[in-house]
């Protein structure tokens, strides 16, 4: 397994589902994590479970869809972590729904998260990145590969991760920057849960593979 010993590490949403499970395992890696959620009990469970286990890691709140939430958040971990060294944007919103039933504030909003919370974090951080290199992790979807039918705009935004990510692989690799997505399809998480208990007529497809 790899090693991340004393590596800063921070995770957006970071209070459930996949973002829990990878902020426990970096810890369990010898990451410090920094956990960025706007859901304060559910990031706290998180830290103490790591904490719990011998591990190292911070809750800081923040809605990555605020800029200035953001470069204060990033400003305060560098200054007291000295660098950060991993960024994963795992953060995001769903919406069910195809073109003509997402309504413009509703997209508004999926591009709030999914996109510009996306920008915000790597504006803020990116900088520090240069100082020494480091690795950045998007969460993007099969639904930004393939396009799924009722999720016209998670679709979307995660297309749009696939794109921010190819472009700042490209623009930063001189500064020894990676920058990776990885999209899952579902994965079972209280976030699934809670989408398919508000869209129960998607349970029919739970189990149909392609």
């Amino acid at each position: 397994m790899f090693k991340l010993n004393n590596k800063i590490t921070v995770i957006t949403g970071g209070g459930s589902g996949i973002g829990k499970a990878m902020s426990t395992d970096f810890a369990a890696q010898g990451a410090k994590v920094y956990v960025i959620d706007v859901d304060e009990n559910g990031a706290a469970e998180t830290v103490s479970g790591i904490v719990a286990n011998g591990g190292e890691a911070t809750f800081k709140k923040c809605d990555i869809a605020s800029k200035e939430a953001v470069d204060a958040v990033i400003a305060e971990i560098a200054g007291e972590a000295g660098t950060i060294n991993i960024v994963v944007n795992n953060a995001g919103i769903a919406h069910v729904g195809n073109l003509e039933s997402t309504p413009p504030e509703t997209l508004d909003k999926l591009i709030n998260v999914n996109v510009k919370g996306m920008y915000h974090v790597l504006l803020a951080a990116i900088p520090h990145l240069k100082k020494q290199g480091g690795v950045v992790l998007n969460m993007a979807s099969i639904a930004g590969l393939v396009g799924l039918a009722d999720r016209f705009g998670y679709s979307l935004t995660k297309a749009a991760v696939n794109g921010i990510t190819l472009s700042v692989a490209k623009d930063y690799l001189q500064y020894g920057i990676r920058c990776n997505s990885i999209s899952p399809a579902r994965v079972h998480t209280p976030f699934v849960d809670g989408f398919l208990a508000k869209n129960a007529y998607l349970l029919q497809f739970y189990n149909i593979h392609a």
